[in-house]
């Protein structure tokens, strides 16, 4: 069994969609980030960079005792080798599928971060840096769909891999943003196979359960971290 430390966000998404892909037990323990739940030492003794998501594997691979897991690229990449599936094993490839999940975890998941916290969240709309971001995020969708215009299919080739469940959940938020998947071909037909995928909409299901308002104490629990507070602080 594998606890999945979770939210329904983007980075959240992608784990419950690796799990429901693989079709591993697992056991969702909410994490309510507006509430600062992240924040307990509970959850900082797994995930110290208090982050969502974070697993604990209770069967790990090499029988030892359970085993926790945090940031999701090192999730993704834990539960395909413990399954054998969606990272391959021949060097090439296998690092092909590496560079564009990096490339996600360095550049799509946190520009597009950026630019939603800047664009949809922040009290005060300072249009340099929407711009900035917006500008950004436009040209990693062209990274992805010039890739994608070249593999007719999937991101690092012809087989789905972590490298497309890592950035589905990001590019899910395109509408949000202010973006248009026709301006896109590659990303369109691309995000239609994934979206229509059964685990996918499994696995994106999980945890419709926070319907907090976004209020002030929500605001400060989810942006308003200081250095000082980075060992934790009490919710």
């Amino acid at each position: 069994m594998i606890d999945l430390h979770y939210a329904p966000t983007p980075n959240g998404w992608k784990i419950s969609i690796m799990l429901e892909e693989l079709g591993l037990p697992y056991w969702v323990i909410p994490v309510n980030i507006r509430a600062g739940e992240q924040f307990r030492p509970e959850f900082l003794a797994i995930s110290p960079n208090n982050r969502i998501p974070a697993i604990v594997d209770h069967a790990p691979a090499d029988g030892g005792p359970p085993f926790s897991v945090f940031e999701t690229g090192a999730i993704l990449i834990y539960l395909a080798d413990k399954t054998g599936r969606f990272l391959p094993t021949e060097i090439r490839t296998r690092s092909n599928v590496m560079q564009w999940l990096m490339w996600q975890m360095g550049g799509l998941g946190p520009m597009l971060g950026q630019h939603g916290h800047f664009a949809l969240y922040a009290q005060e709309k300072i249009p340099y840096a929407v711009e900035r971001y917006r500008d950004e995020a436009a040209r990693l969708y062209r990274v992805l769909d010039t890739q994608l215009g070249k593999t007719g299919s999937f991101i690092a080739g012809d087989d789905y891999t972590i490298a497309d469940i890592a950035c589905f959940p990001w590019t899910m938020t395109h509408k949000a943003q202010g973006f248009s998947l026709d301006d896109y071909p590659g990303i369109k037909r691309w995000y239609a196979a994934i979206r229509a995928r059964p685990q996918v909409q499994a696995g994106l299901a999980i945890g419709k359960f926070v319907k907090e308002p976004f209020d002030e104490e929500a605001r400060k629990n989810m942006f308003g971290q200081k250095a000082k507070e980075v060992a934790g602080r009490k919710s």
